[in-house]
C-alpha cells in the first residue's frame, strides 16, 4: 500500500468511526452538585461472573485493523492525559513532557499518516500541584489543559481542610482540571453521606476547574461498592469518574471499567448529565488503549470516544502507540528507545 493510499484509508477510517479530525465536541451542560439519592444505588448488586464474561467479549466480538486501527490510535492520543507523578519530578522533566504533549508524533510519521496540517496533541498533561506552574508555562497557547492531582494523592488521608486547600492552590496556580481521590473508608463502610459531603466540598473548591473523582477501585473490594461509589461521586458533582491513582496494587481493569461506565450511563438516564470516564494505571500498550475505546464505543457510543468525555491516564502508552503507527506506515517495528517521552 502506498503512502498516498494509506492517507486516504486513514481519512476514511476516521470518518467512519466518528473520530474525524475536524470533530468539535458539543457544548454540554456541566454536572451539578445534587442531593444524595441512595435510592439510585442502594439496591444494586453487581454480578461478578456476568461482568467478567461481558468484559471478556469486548475485544473478541469487535476488532479494528489496518487503517481503522491507526485511526483509533490517533484518537487514543487525543484522549490521553500524559502523566508524570514521580517523586523525582523536576521542572525540566515537566517541560519535556509538555513538549511531547504538544507534538506527540514525529513530523515524518504525521506526514506519512496525512496529518501534517493537523494540530495533534494529547488531551491533557497531569502533574503534582507543585509542578502546575511549570506545566502552565510550558503549555501556554497550546490549548492543552493542565490537570493536577490533589487531596492528599494517592491515599487521600490528610485532613479535609488540607485537602481542600490543596485543590485551591492548584487551581490558583492555573490548573484546568483537578484529579481528587476519595476517602476510601467512607465507601468501604457504606457511609455514603460522608463521602457525598466530602466530594461536594471538593467540587466547590474546584470552581471552574473540572473535577475527576478517583475511586481507587482496586481498594474498594467489590464491584457493587465500585458502582455505588461512582454514583455518589457523580451525585456530588464529579465531571469525570476515574478508576485509580496508578499506585494501587490493582489499577484499571475492563470489568471495573464496565461497571463504572454502566453507572455513568444510569446517572445520565436519571440526572440528565453526561459524565466523563478515565481509566488509569497499567495502560501501557496500544492494544490496551484500543480495548478501552471499544468499551466506550460499545457501551456509550461515539460521543464517549472524544476527550471531553473520555481520558486515559498514561505515561508509557504513547511510546507504544507511536511504534504501532510507525508499523502501519512502514511495515516494520522500531525500537522503543526511538520514541522517548521526556
Amino acid at each position: 500500500m502506498t503512502t498516498k493510499t494509506k492517507d486516504s484509508a486513514l481519512a476514511g477510517a476516521l470518518a467512519k468511526t466518528g473520530s474525524s479530525l475536524v470533530t468539535v465536541a458539543p457544548r454540554r451542560a456541566r454536572n451539578v452538585i445534587g442531593p444524595l439519592r441512595p435510592e439510585w444505588f442502594e439496591a444494586i448488586d453487581v454480578n461478578l461472573s456476568a461482568t467478567e464474561r461481558r468484559a471478556a467479549t469486548l475485544t473478541t466480538r469487535r476488532s479494528v485493523k489496518k487503517a481503522h486501527q491507526a485511526a483509533w490510535l490517533v484518537r487514543a492520543i487525543e484522549c490521553m492525559d500524559l502523566t508524570t507523578l514521580a517523586g523525582d519530578d523536576t521542572p525540566g522533566r515537566v517541560d519535556r513532557l509538555c513538549a511531547k504533549a504538544r507534538h506527540p508524533l514525529r513530523d515524518d510519521l504525521k506526514a506519512a499518516l496525512g496529518l501534517a496540517g493537523y494540530d495533534l496533541k494529547t488531551g491533557a498533561v497531569c502533574v503534582y500541584p507543585a509542578m502546575v506552574p511549570h506545566a502552565v508555562k510550558a503549555l501556554r497557547g497550546s490549548g492543552i489543559p493542565v490537570a493536577s492531582v490533589a487531596t492528599g494523592f494517592p491515599a487521600g488521608l490528610t485532613p479535609l481542610k488540607q485537602r481542600l486547600e490543596e485543590i485551591r492552590y492548584a487551581v490558583g496556580e492555573g490548573a484546568d482540571e483537578i484529579d481528587i481521590v476519595i476517602h476510601r473508608a467512607h465507601a468501604l463502610t457504606g457511609d455514603w453521606a460522608a463521602l457525598h459531603d466530602e466530594v461536594a466540598q471538593m467540587r466547590q473548591a474546584c470552581g471552574e476547574a473540572h473535577m475527576k473523582a478517583i475511586l481507587a477501585t482496586g481498594e474498594l473490594k467489590t464491584l457493587s461498592t465500585v458502582y455505588k461509589a461512582s454514583m455518589v461521586a457523580m451525585q456530588a458533582g464529579a465531571d469525570f469518574i476515574k478508576t485509580s491513582t496508578g499506585m494501587e496494587a490493582v489499577n484499571a481493569t475492563l470489568p471495573v471499567s464496565l461497571v463504572m461506565v454502566r453507572a455513568l450511563r444510569d446517572y445520565r438516564a436519571l440526572a440528565g448529565y453526561d459524565i466523563g470516564y478515565k481509566p488509569a494505571g497499567g495502560i501501557r500498550q496500544a492494544k490496551d488503549a484500543l480495548a478501552y475505546l471499544i468499551l466506550m464505543k460499545e457501551e456509550m457510543g461515539r460521543d464517549w470516544m472524544q476527550p471531553d468525555l473520555f481520558r486515559m491516564g498514561a505515561s508509557a502508552l504513547l511510546a507504544d502507540i507511536e511504534r504501532q503507527l510507525e508499523h502501519f506506515v512502514t511495515g516494520r517495528y522500531s525500537s522503543t528507545d526511538r520514541h522517548g517521552m521526556a
